[in-house]
C-alpha cells in the first residue's frame, strides 16, 4: 500500500530530471513544497482502468510499467524508469485511465495533487511549459508506436494469408517441374516408335492440321463439372480400348483435359495408318500431357506474378508518400486479393456492388488501404463465428463526397460496445488477434482526410459506412 515517504526531495534532485533542467529554482521549490513524497511496493499500482488520472508523477527511484488486460492477459506496453516523469499533465484531455500503472521494485515518486493544476498553469510558466512539452512528446511518441504496431498487425494479417496464397502456386511449380521433366525422358522412346511408322506426307499433314484444329477451337477449354468430366472420360476410355489403344485409361486423361470427344478421336484416326492408331493416340497423350504440365507452371507463375503485383499496388511502396489520385476501387479489391485465403477458410461470400462511374478520388492511398484492411478483417473476424457468411462492400457517389460501406452479416456489436469501438486499446478480441487500436487508427485515417466514419449494427447485420471528399 502507498506510504508517504521520509525521503527528502531537493531541487538539485529535480535538476537531474532532463525536463526540469532549465526550470528556475524558485518553482521548483515551489513544486517541492506542494507535493507529496510516495513509496510503493514491487507489484503496487499507482493507477487502474476507470480511475481518475492523477499527478504529474516525478519518478525519484524505481520503475514503473504501464500494462492493460485483454481477454484474462496482460499486454504490456511500455516501462517508465528512474528521471520520468508520467501521470496527469497540465491541459491534457485524458482524464481517465486507461490502463494499469504499476511499480517494479520499489518505486518512490514526488506526486502533484492534481487538483492544484490551475495554480501551477496561472503561476508558473516554464514548470508548466516543460510538463506541457511532454505531454505533447508523449503523445506524438505514443501515436508513432501506435502506428507501427497497427501497421505491423497489418502486415502480420495481410502475410499470413500471403504465405498460404504464394504457397499453392509455388508448390504447383515445383510439382509441375519435377513431373515435366519426368515425362520428358520418356521422349525417345515415343520418339523411336514414330521412326517406325511409315506414314505418308499426306497423313503426316491431314494429323497436325485436324490437331491444331481441335486444338484452337473455343470449347476445348470449356470448364467441366466433374460429373462431365467423369462421363467424358468413360467415353474416351472405351473408344481408345475399342480401337486397340495401350493404357487407354491412363490416357484418357490427357484428351479430357483439353476437353477432346470422341468426334475429335474419330477425325484423328481417319488421317492415322491404321497398325499405328495405338502408337499415335499414345503420343499425342504425352504431347498433351507436357502441353497441360507447361500451362500449369504458366498459370501458376502468372498467379504468383498477380500477387506481387498486388502487394505493390496495395502498399503504394513505389510512390510519393502524398495525396494522390487514385481508383479506390483497385484498392479495395487487392485487400479481398490479401484477405483471400481467409475469406475461403472462413467460407464468405463477397459481394462486390461498385459504382464504376466513381472518379478517382485524392488521397493517401496507402493509408486507405488501412482502413480497408481494418474494416475487412474486421467484418471476417465477425463472421467466422457462423462459419460462413456474406461480406458486401457498396460504393457510390454522393455529391462531393465518395461513400463506401462494408457490411457483414455477423452477430452484431453489442449496444454496450458502440460507443467504445473507436477507443485506443479496446477490443473485444481473444488475446494476440487484436491490439484494440485498429478502428481507432480507421478514425484517425478517415478525419486525416475529412472525411467521417459511422457504424450501424444489429443481429446479422453490421455496416460502417466511410465517407470522405473526392478531392481531397
Amino acid at each position: 500500500m502507498q506510504k508517504v515517504s521520509e525521503l527528502q526531495v531537493s531541487v538539485s534532485d529535480l535538476k537531474a530530471f532532463e525536463a526540469l533542467a532549465n526550470i528556475p529554482d524558485d518553482q521548483l521549490q515551489w513544486l517541492i513544497d506542494k507535493s507529496e513524497i510516495l513509496t510503493f511496493e514491487d507489484g503496487e499500482y499507482l493507477m487502474e482502468p476507470g480511475q481518475d488520472l492523477t499527478g504529474p508523477h516525478f519518478i525519484i527511484e524505481g520503475n514503473m510499467r504501464f500494462f492493460m488486460m485483454q481477454q484474462g492477459s496482460r499486454r504490456d506496453y511500455t516501462l517508465v524508469e528512474k528521471g520520468s516523469i508520467t501521470g496527469y499533465m497540465p491541459y491534457s484531455r485524458g482524464l481517465i485511465a486507461k490502463g494499469y500503472a504499476q511499480a517494479v521494485g520499489e518505486l518512490t515518486v514526488l506526486s502533484y495533487p492534481t487538483g492544484e493544476i490551475m495554480e501551477m498553469i496561472r503561476n508558473h510558466f516554464e514548470l508548466t511549459q516543460a510538463l506541457v512539452h511532454i505531454m505533447t512528446t508523449r503523445v506524438r511518441d505514443f501515436t508513432a508506436m501506435q502506428q507501427q504496431n497497427d501497421k505491423m498487425m497489418a502486415l502480420g494479417k495481410l502475410s499470413a494469408g500471403l504465405a498460404h496464397e504464394l504457397n499453392n502456386p509455388a508448390s504447383a511449380i515445383v510439382r509441375d517441374s519435377l513431373s515435366l521433366r519426368k515425362h520428358l525422358r520418356m521422349v525417345p522412346a515415343h520418339l523411336k516408335n514414330m521412326f517406325a511408322i511409315r506414314a505418308s506426307d499426306e497423313q503426316v499433314d491431314g494429323l497436325t492440321d485436324e490437331l491444331f484444329r481441335i486444338l484452337n477451337k473455343k470449347e476445348c477449354y470449356t470448364r467441366l463439372t466433374l460429373k462431365q468430366r467423369t462421363q467424358l472420360e468413360d467415353e474416351i476410355s472405351e473408344w481408345l480400348e475399342d480401337n486397340g489403344v495401350e493404357d487407354a485409361y491412363d490416357i484418357a486423361e490427357s484428351f479430357v483435359d483439353f476437353s477432346f470427344t470422341t468426334e475429335n478421336l474419330e477425325a484423328l484416326k481417319a488421317h492415322i495408318p491404321e497398325h499405328a492408331v495405338s502408337i499415335i493416340m499414345g503420343w499425342l497423350s504425352a504431347k498433351l500431357m507436357g502441353e497441360k504440365m507447361i500451362e500449369d507452371i504458366q498459370e501458376s507463375a502468372r498467379r504468383i506474378a498477380e500477387l506481387v503485383s498486388s502487394v505493390k499496388t496495395f502498399t503504394h511502396m513505389d510512390r510519393a508518400q502524398d495525396k494522390q489520385y487514385a481508383d479506390i476501387h483497385v484498392g479495395i479489391r487487392n485487400t479481398i486479393t490479401m484477405l483471400g485465403y481467409k475469406i475461403r477458410k472462413e467460407n464468405i461470400t463477397v459481394i462486390e456492388e461498385f459504382d464504376e462511374t466513381l472518379p478517382e478520388v485524392k488521397a493517401l492511398i496507402g493509408e486507405l488501404n488501412q482502413v480497408w484492411t481494418n474494416l475487412v478483417d474486421n467484418a471476417l473476424d465477425a463472421m467466422e463465428i457462423n462459419e460462413r457468411g456474406t461480406l458486401t462492400i457498396r460504393t457510390k457517389k454522393d455529391n462531393d463526397f465518395v461513400e463506401v460501406r462494408i457490411i457483414d452479416d455477423g452477430p452484431g456489436i453489442p449496444e454496450d460496445n458502440i460507443s467504445q469501438i473507436y477507443d485506443p486499446f479496446f477490443t473485444t478480441k481473444e488475446m494476440g488477434k487484436g491490439t484494440g487500436m485498429g478502428l481507432e487508427v480507421v478514425q484517425r485515417i478517415v478525419k486525416q482526410h475529412r472525411g467521417s466514419i459511422k457504424v450501424k449494427s444489429r443481429p446479422g447485420h453490421t455496416e460502417f459506412i466511410v465517407c470522405f471528399p473526392i478531392n481531397g
